[in-house]
């Protein structure tokens, strides 16, 4: 591995600058390949569209067609905005390298004065193609910018437009006559078409084809969804649950493919008869588009909503699943009427289109209204522990409670005539519940997938990817609801090109390409500082003659300087330019200094301990009170680990400004002193002598020096002696210590040599005090009470004897 390593290090390092110096040539070629725009054809295409714009009597459609060309247009000038660039870049560094620009002080001598004036001229020529392609792209700016507005103003002027009421009865006639004079046009196209003796031959012709379509269409939307929703059922009650349900949740999707599959071909069907008409032909083309929406309604429904899964987001999932099919089947209607009014010439009248509208509106409200009260939460569900189900609650009642307000406000609108906004407004609210509803359950299949991978519980959903996941979707998912809320296309690809061209702040221009560009190159640099770092620290380096603390000092020092190139070459190859902040950077650096200079200070004295190395890993030092094993330094601070298992932080200032004891550095030896208390009256030399040699016996007391025992003092209570040993391994010291204790208890049992402990005599002048007066009679005599030791009690315990009548203790006696 280790060598795998450094051939794979090797292999970066040497392919990465071959790889750069391949793509420059590319990249040089690419620039001179740019196009010039052909400007004589960009100004009849501008003349005319300010032309359209300043009659606005252009339709819409005609307005998308001409700003679909000024796009064209912009996009070839911002290509041609880079032309020349290399060569102005040349041309910028030789008027530089002439020196700092003339003055009147320090003019030019001739011969510089006449090559800067023809590098200027130079210069300007270059960069006049880059400046006029710049004006076109800011004057085809400007235009797709007042065509958007033209639209947009005409969209909120249709959503704003007010048609007769559909309650007036007086409007029912001409929704009616649309009716009939509709069904009356699919028969004259079929009875047409019949008449038609070419498509009746093509009819016959065709006749095979046509009834395996129908055959296959029967199949698979009648018997189809019957059995993948048992297949699925089938499948669900497997043996794992979570295996269970990613096979279960690939599978439903037949319960959408198989009968809009069908739909598909019964149209194919219906188109290869040749009977159908204008009409009809809408009509029949309208088909996969309404299935489509009602099976995959249908199939979020029936996932959301499970009866084993859907109190996740109502108590009632059978009955939610029944307003989701009936919101199902209300889009696919919609679908088709829309399809049917569509080639109506001339146009339906507006209270025909009102008489038409309102009632779809009304009916798909009414499922809507119920569906929002059965996801809302009550008020009293949402206080939760769980701070994730919590967020999700709350998520669930916004969302009812604004599906219950469009659910009351779109039909009132329809009921008073504004038709337009109420379709705006009720419709995109039951294709975005659709939508939500399909994110949720992709965010819970990457969940099960996950689980499934990682082998974890289900506390696993609440973990960083799956949430990552579902935000991820989310923002995804943002361009389509856009278009589900009457957003054009034009206007998504409008907002990524304003995204695409970033940000200027500071002088500098930032883009998704440059960011981009500056994460992979930081990101190439910083994995070769972590290969380099890793190939040292596991090959090269345990090779040499350095000790533990210069290996890690220099592969520390390796990664600051790799990730601070890494940078560095980073910014460079995204073109950044710092050069106009740093005025600012200087202003702020002396601001930042103050607020971090603990930190510099740490960060200083880190890289001081790493040279240096006073404390290694490894070490026992005592630092501020703190006493345990150095774990690991950083640049910031030191890790100490205690002996009761708790780790201490430790700034590395304090180690290098305040007083450090280090037990271990250098050597592992350290003394160990051992108090022994005897009674008076023991032979001293016969406790001197015992106890040196329960000091030799140990194997971890060093010969040399050897260890010696002192009799130090001559105690209130005892006869005091010291064992004073050199440990080879200081870290055993409290091994070593509680060993010799136990042989001292042993031998001096077994010598009867008594281990002392505090004695105190206890005189008391006024006995009878305590007992009080009627309890101890006053009689002449001494008054003494003797304390003497416990034979039960430890060595600070005492027995008090009042003997105040001397009888020898008999009832009156304390």
């Amino acid at each position: 591995m280790r060598w795998f390593r450094l051939l794979l290090l090797a292999l970066v390092l040497g392919a990465a600058p071959a790889a750069v110096l391949t793509l420059l040539p590319v990249a040089a070629a690419a620039q001179q390949a740019v196009e010039e725009p052909d400007y004589d054809d960009w100004e009849t295409d501008a003349k005319l569209a300010e032309a359209a714009l300043a009659a606005k009597a252009a339709s819409n459609q005609a307005f998308e067609i001409l700003r679909e060309k000024l796009v064209g247009w912009r996009a070839k000038f911002s290509a041609a905005q880079s032309a020349n660039a290399a060569q102005i870049d040349t041309v910028k560094d030789q008027i530089a390298a002439l020196g700092p620009a003339p003055s009147e002080e320090k003019p030019d001598a001739p011969e510089i004065a006449t090559r800067r004036k023809a590098l200027n001229d130079q210069l300007s020529q270059l960069q006049a193609p880059g400046l006029e392609a710049e004006e076109a792209r800011s004057r085809a700016d400007g235009l797709i910018r007042q065509i958007d507005a033209v639209i947009r103003a005409r969209q909120a002027s249709e959503l704003l437009r007010l048609s007769p009421t559909p309650v007036n009865p007086g409007n029912w006639p001409a929704g009616f006559a649309v009716l009939t004079e509709g069904l009356k046009t699919l028969l004259s196209e079929t009875r047409e078409a019949w008449q038609n003796p070419v498509r009746r031959t093509e009819l016959q012709n065709n006749l095979p084809v046509i009834l395996l379509y129908l055959a296959i269409a029967g199949v698979l939307m009648l018997r189809g969804p019957q059995f993948m929703e048992r297949l699925v059922t089938r499948i669900a009650t497997g043996d794992s649950i979570r295996r269970r349900n990613i096979a279960a949740a690939i599978l439903s999707l037949g319960q959408v493919v198989v009968p809009v599959g069908g739909m598909v071909l019964l149209v194919l069907a219906i188109e290869n008869t040749s009977m159908t008409g204008t009409r009809s032909g809408a009509l029949v083309g309208a088909l996969p588009r309404a299935a489509f929406l009602f099976f995959t309604t249908r199939w979020i429904g029936s996932w959301l909503f499970r009866v084993e899964g859907g109190a996740f987001l109502t108590e009632r999932p059978l009955e939610a699943r029944f307003h989701v099919n009936m919101i199902a089947l209300m889009l696919a209607l919609e679908a088709l009427r829309t399809a049917f009014i569509t080639e109506v010439r001339p146009p339906l009248s507006m209270a025909a289109q009102a008489v038409w509208a309102a009632p779809f509106v009304c009916i798909v409200a009414v499922f809507l209204f119920r569906l929002g009260q059965l996801i809302r939460p009550r008020s009293g569900m949402i206080a939760v522990t769980d701070g994730g189900v919590e967020f999700r609650k709350r998520i669930l009642r916004l969302v009812g409670t604004a599906v219950i307000v469009v659910s009351v406000l779109a039909p009132a609108l329809a009921l008073i005539g504004y038709v337009a906004a109420a379709n705006a407004l009720i419709w995109p609210t039951a294709k975005s519940l659709g939508l939500m509803g399909l994110i949720l359950l992709l965010q819970r299949f990457v969940s099960d997938v996950y689980l499934v991978v990682t082998g974890r519980g289900e506390e696993g959903r609440e973990a960083l990817f799956p949430v990552l996941t579902g935000f991820a979707l989310t923002l995804l998912a943002l361009p389509v609801f856009a278009l589900i809320w009457g957003a054009r296309v034009a206007d998504l690809s409008e907002a990524w090109t304003r995204f695409s061209q970033g940000i200027t702040m500071g002088g500098i221009r930032l883009s998704p390409t440059v960011m981009i560009t500056f994460l992979l190159i930081f990101l190439i640099g910083f994995m070769i500082t972590r290969m380099t770092q890793a190939a040292l620290k596991a090959a090269v380096l345990p090779r040499t003659r350095l000790d533990k603390g210069v290996q890690n000092a220099l592969i520390s020092g390796i990664g600051y300087v790799g990730i601070f190139l890494a940078a560095l070459v980073a910014i460079t190859g995204a073109g950044i330019d710092l050069s106009s902040l740093a005025i600012v950077a200087g202003a702020l650096s002396v601001g930042i200094g103050f607020g971090l200079q603990n930190i510099v200070s740490n960060f200083v004295a880190g890289i001081i301990l790493l040279i240096e190395r006073p404390i290694s890993e490894g070490d026992m030092i005592d630092v501020n009170g703190q006493f345990g094993t150095v774990k690991g330094i950083s640049v910031r601070s030191t890790w100490i680990e205690t002996f009761d298992r708790t780790d201490v932080i430790v700034p590395n200032a304090d180690l290098v400004s305040g007083v450090v004891t280090n037990l271990t550095r250098g050597n592992l030896t350290g003394r160990l002193i051992v108090p022994v208390g005897v009674a008076y009256g023991s032979d001293t030399r016969r406790v001197q002598a015992i106890l040196l040699e329960i000091a030799e016996a140990q194997p971890l007391v060093m010969v040399d020096p050897a260890p010696s025992v002192q009799f130090v003092a001559l105690g209130a209570d005892s006869l005091n002696f010291e064992i004073r040993a050199i440990l080879s391994d200081v870290n055993y010291k409290l091994d070593v210590q509680t060993e010799i204790l136990h042989e001292v208890t042993e031998r001096f049992a077994a010598e009867g040599i008594e281990i002392p402990f505090a004695q105190r005599d206890l005189w008391i002048r006024n006995p009878e005090a305590l007992v009080g007066s009627q309890s101890v009679p006053r009689r002449s005599g001494p008054k003494q009470a003797e304390a003497k030791p416990s034979s039960q009690g430890p060595a600070d315990s005492f027995l008090v004897h009042n003997d105040p009548d001397g009888d020898g203790g008999d009832g009156d006696d304390l």
